[in-house]
């Protein structure tokens, strides 16, 4: 299974990125998805993951203002996020594991993708 992240970008501070996760080698319909990230210095964590049935998830602090979905026709995963805030500054990994449930538990997932770099400027 291969995971592709793409979206990534320089943008100011309010402004809104979508990053997108292309999949391949797996049945993704039946593939539950998340996306992580990590900030210099710290510990990868959860900011959304929607399962195979479509229940989306968020991390609170993202919530209200991201939005994640799939195009199972596509193999595509996406993230939405607005009103960017220079603590979103990180690198953002799309996840994947077989089923329908959805951890924040990133030792839960099997397939990752290289990652993609989201920058904020205040």
């Amino acid at each position: 299974v291969q995971l592709q992240a793409s979206g990534g970008g320089l943008v100011q501070a309010g402004g809104s990125l979508r990053l997108s996760c292309e999949v391949s080698g797996r049945t993704f319909s039946r593939t539950a998805m998340g996306w992580f990230r990590q900030a210099p210095g710290k510990e990868r964590e959860f900011v959304a993951g929607i399962s195979a049935s479509g229940i989306t998830y968020y991390a609170d602090s993202v919530k209200g203002r991201s939005a994640i979905s799939r195009d199972d026709g596509k193999k595509t995963l996406y993230l939405r996020m607005n009103s960017l805030k220079p603590g979103d500054t990180a690198v953002y990994y799309c996840a994947g594991r077989p089923g329908s449930a959805i951890y924040y538990d990133d030792s839960k997932y099997d397939y990752w993708g290289q990652g993609t770099q989201v920058t904020v400027s205040s």
